[in-house]
């Protein structure tokens, strides 16, 4: 396998000299034996082959000027240029840290725990259960969720573990291969699953997998962030080990494009973002996110990036990346636009004419100022900005989605000027978001006649419970990823300090409840593998930050926006 042969100009920019990968001759029929061949992982240390340039991989545009230099988190750019070493273990493997320190306990009782999850099919493991559950009532939480496992392959990635990986990576994409039909009606061949199940037939002695694809889900919706996760997830393997082979297989670079081409075809939109149904996403039930959820529209630009770097330009992809680098101008310029909230915005809302009919009117989605909630100015500190939870005409959801905004930094879909206004929020607003356990899926929760009307009287999303406003643990690891971008790994220590006084004794809950964080779930499961795996990584990526690029993407010069709109961002 030749690695791709790129230019490094002194400035430290990469230039692609020919196509990312070189294909291997593979049989499509025998799928399955590349779970039972070992692949060799390429250890030597060397530049990140994806952070290129949209202009450069543009037809007809010329390459960026020399003088283009990283201006994102000086702080920790000498962690940034390197690749994580395979070889290195964290935790549970190793007795002393890396920085020379005893770990945390809680790190050898989360390993323990974590490899307590793993599910194997025919002797081999394929990813981890939802959680440990030892209540008759287990409904869906002894499944391998796509997202849900996202956490648990990274911290075993940065363990120097691939292999279960690649072995889910594999899975679930010969999934995405199934018909897949709700009631009479079949789902796009894209679609990947939301899970997946094991099972045992002792009769005949064989095992099997059951994949939900949203036609078991509660409100049979189908999962539109898997397939970003499984692309970001393949990044993320690429990355960490070096080896390019499984996504130079024929069967990934299609996997992508199908992904892809659910997204990126042309019907009724007006808008490059993701229109999308309640329930589509981590926040599975009916919360009022139909419509262009933040976190979907975040994940999408993330995903789009990644295979931006993954897909070979040859006949079939070539069409697939011209589409990429359109969609990214465009969605990154509506995203900073329309979806950013700082004071000035806030005021210019505030103030907007209603009725404009024309190219040159401001409020080009007919907001009702008189719509602005109360709770929303005096949670706007002066320093400090979000992006909002949702834009569509006449309607803008100015609920804070942690998720969203998190992912929005990684991938650099945030300006460095939003992502430090981000992170001046958190700060500001330490008690709202954080609390006493760490963090809030969304902030505030919907309470009395809002509830009833945006949920349908859910009862296992009232308020400050659940999906509306509780409090996750998982999300620690995101934060402490974002924290370590922007510079300021201090808040991620406050908030894994916060999390250690509680998370072990607890028997690690799916959530907490309450405005502070401070009461196990009312219906929230024990023993839950994400919020394990969540406070693994963010403990890896804190004492050796260079497991952040990963999982990280530096900003792309060419996204830049030009005109200046508020005092916190540059558009």
């Amino acid at each position: 396998m030749s690695a791709p042969n790129v230019d490094v100009s002194q400035n430290g920019n990469i230039r692609t000299i020919d196509s990312l990968f070189t294909v291997a001759e593979f049989d499509e029929s025998d799928f399955s034996r590349l779970l039972d061949r070992p692949r060799p992982l390429n250890m030597e240390r060397k530049r990140s082959f994806d952070e290129r340039s949209l202009n450069e991989l543009s037809i007809g545009m010329s390459p960026p000027p020399p003088s283009r230099t990283a201006e994102y988190s000086s702080r920790i750019n000498d962690h940034l240029e390197y690749m994580f070493s395979p070889g290195r273990r964290s935790g549970y493997n190793t007795p002393r840290s890396l920085m020379g320190f005893e770990p945390h306990p809680m790190v050898a009782e989360a390993w323990e725990a974590l490899r307590r999850s793993l599910v194997h099919f025919r002797g081999q493991p394929v990813g981890t259960i939802a959680a440990l559950d030892n209540s008759d009532e287990k409904l869906n939480y002894d499944q391998v969720f796509v997202r849900d496992f996202v956490p648990s392959a990274l911290a075993f990635l940065m363990n120097g573990e691939p292999e279960i990986v690649r072995n889910f990576l594999l899975k679930t994409l010969r999934l995405q291969s199934w018909e897949k039909k709700i009631d009479r009606f079949q789902l796009g061949e894209g679609v990947m699953p939301a899970s997946f199940k094991v099972l045992h037939d002792p009769v005949r002695n064989s095992e099997t997998l059951i994949a939900d694809f949203g036609e078991s889900a509660i409100g049979r919706v189908a999962p539109v962030d898997s397939g970003f996760w499984w692309i970001i997830l393949l990044r993320a393997y690429t990355k960490s080990t070096g080896d390019t082979s499984l996504a130079e297989l024929p069967e990934c670079q299609k996997g992508m494009r199908l992904i892809l081409s659910l997204c990126l075809s042309e019907g009724f939109d007006t808008f490059p973002t993701l229109l999308c149904a309640d329930g589509c996403c981590m926040i599975d039930r009916r919360m009022g996110v139909y419509g262009y959820p933040i976190e979907i529209q975040a994940l999408f630009f993330m995903a789009l990036r990644c295979a931006l770097v993954l897909l070979k330009q040859d006949v079939e992809g070539k069409e697939v990346v011209e589409q990429i680098v359109k969609r990214l101008h465009a969605l990154s310029y509506h995203m900073r636009s329309y979806f950013w909230l700082d004071l000035k915005q806030l005021n210019d809302i505030y103030r907007y004419k209603t009725e404009e009919y024309s190219h040159t009117a401001v409020n080009k989605f007919n907001v009702i100022p008189d719509s602005l909630p109360d709770w929303v100015f005096d949670f706007m500190p002066v320093r400090g900005g979000y992006f909002i939870g949702n834009v569509s005409p006449a309607r803008m959801d100015f609920r804070w989605f942690c998720l969203g905004n998190c992912i929005a930094i990684l991938s650099s879909l945030a300006t460095p000027e939003q992502s430090t206004a981000i992170m001046d929020l958190i700060e500001s607003r330490w008690e709202e978001l954080v609390g006493e356990m760490p963090l809030k899926v969304c902030y505030p929760a919907l309470e009395s006649h809002d509830w009833r009307i945006v949920t349908g009287s859910d009862p296992k999303n009232t308020r400050w419970s659940y999906h509306n406003g509780g409090s996750w643990p998982v999300l620690l690891w995101l934060l402490t990823a974002a924290c370590i971008k922007t510079g300021r790994p201090q808040i991620a220590r406050r908030a894994i300090e916060l999390a250690e006084t509680r998370l072990l004794k607890d028997s690690w809950p799916e959530y907490y409840d309450g405005t502070l964080g401070r009461f196990i779930g009312k219906q929230a499961r024990k023993s839950q593998t994400w919020s394990i795996a969540g406070y693994l990584v963010a403990k890896m990526m804190l004492e050796d930050p260079s497991h952040l690029g990963m999982i990280s993407l530096e900003e792309d010069k060419q996204l830049k926006p030009v005109l200046r709109r508020s005092n916190s961002w540059t558009f």
